[in-house]
Order: structure tokens, then C-alpha cells, then sequence
């Protein structure tokens, strides 16, 4: 990022209002992305969180802590440049989404993935008009070309930046249905996130916990948060 500096060298980050959007200023010099790009964003809900980020920097700066930053940054850098390619390879998910591939024992694990998925494969069947097949095993099945067509057609509607957000959610959930029904507010992302750890729950539940599993576990928990989020602000008023 342009001025990005191991120590902080600003006094004040505040947001103010540019040609296409809304920007952040340090001290009157703008936040540019790392490909030097000016960080012009389409709502002032995220400048103000990427405002608040740089401000919450003490005397060394960590990017780890700036995740709108970085969103943002991905948004003009990564996305815009191939938005079409990012939705194609995203809505490809639907080929393979977690929901669809079931276990084969223990009975209760599939009577937990069965309550917990039937319901939102029903909803994208009736409200995307976008039914998918289920199997057991993980040997890949075909699913209908009419379904993954208007599946793509969805995420493709979204714009580079919502696209940014929706992009954590159908990563590290590992489904396209549980993101699009976040990003319809028809879940949390708690919700979501819970539905899509059925299986790694089980087995906890089963064998115990790993603290470095869990570990990473919460990391992934809240950059979904974050992701859902940054969709949020980026549809924002």
C-alpha cells in the first residue's frame, strides 16, 4: 500500500469525499492501494471503517488487523480487473457444494447434515429457482446445467466490491448456497458458519478438541465474519 510504513507516521485518518466515491486521507496525503491506486470506495460506511482501521494503529503497524483495508485493496487491485473470471470461478462451487455431498455413517451424522442442509438446498430449489442434486460419498456427481446457469447468473449480478465480500464466504465455507443465502440475509454468518462446520463439530464431539485445529478454525470464523461484512458495507447507503 502506498505510505505503508513499519511504524506509524500520521496523526489523523479521516474520510473525505473524491471524484467516484469516498477516500481516506492521512493527514491530507490519500491511502492508496499496493498497485498505487487510489482507494476510492463506492460507500462511505467502508472509508469509515478503513478510516477507523489506520486510526486504531498504535506505533507499529499490522496489517493483520486491517481487514477492510485489505478487502479493499483486493477489491480495486484483484477484482476489478477480472470480475467475470472471479464470479465464474466462484459460482463454480455449485458444482461441488459441501451441501450436496453427504456422509455414509455414523447414522447420526447424517441425520445432523440432513435437518441441518436439507432446508437451504429447499431454498435455493424454490427461492433461485436452482434445485441440486445430493449424494453420499464424495465421488463428484453432475448437478443440472439449468441450476448452475442461474447460479452464475447471480453471483455475476454482483459488483466487484460485493463480489470482494461474497468471495470469503464461498471460500471458506466451501458452499455457494449457505454464501448466497447470507449475502440475502437469510442467514447470519454465524448461522452459516455453524452449518458449514456440521462435520468438523461431529467430530469434535466424537474425539475431542485440537487447540491448534480450533485455532484456525476461529481465524477462518471471523474472516467469513469480515467477509459478510465488508458485503454489507459495500452495499451501504
Amino acid at each position: 500500500m502506498s505510505d505503508w510504513a513499519p511504524k506509524r507516521f500520521w496523526t489523523m485518518a479521516e474520510v473525505v469525499t473524491r471524484e467516484g466515491g469516498f477516500a481516506v486521507d492521512l493527514d491530507g496525503r490519500p491511502v492508496k492501494t499496493p498497485y498505487k491506486t487510489p482507494l476510492v470506495m463506492p460507500t462511505r460506511a467502508l472509508a469509515e471503517a478503513v478510516a477507523a482501521e489506520w486510526q486504531a494503529q498504535v506505533e507499529l503497524i499490522d496489517p493483520q488487523t486491517m481487514p477492510v483495508t485489505r478487502a479493499a485493496n483486493s477489491a480495486i487491485d484483484k477484482v476489478m480487473p477480472q470480475r467475470a473470471e472471479v464470479a465464474a470461478m466462484l459460482a463454480s462451487y455449485a458444482e461441488t457444494d459441501l451441501l450436496c455431498y453427504r456422509a455414509t455413517a455414523p447414522e447420526a451424522l447424517i441425520a445432523q447434515q440432513d435437518a441441518a442442509w436439507n432446508p437451504w438446498l429447499s431454498w435455493a430449489a424454490q427461492a433461485l429457482d436452482a434445485p441440486l442434486h445430493v449424494t453420499a460419498g464424495i465421488m463428484p456427481i453432475d448437478q443440472p446445467a439449468e441450476s448452475l446457469q442461474r447460479l452464475h447468473d447471480r453471483v455475476a449480478a454482483f459488483d466487484a466490491w460485493e463480489l470482494t465480500g461474497f468471495h470469503d464466504l464461498v471460500q471458506l465455507s466451501g458452499s455457494l448456497v449457505l454464501a448466497l443465502a447470507v449475502a440475502a440475509g437469510k442467514l447470519t454468518p454465524d448461522e452459516a458458519w455453524t452449518l458449514s462446520r456440521i462435520d468438523e463439530d461431529f467430530q469434535i464431539s466424537q474425539w475431542g478438541d485440537d487447540e491448534e485445529a480450533t485455532h484456525v478454525a476461529e481465524i477462518k470464523a471471523q474472516a467469513f465474519s469480515d467477509g459478510a461484512r465488508f458485503m454489507v458495507m459495500a452495499r451501504s447507503v
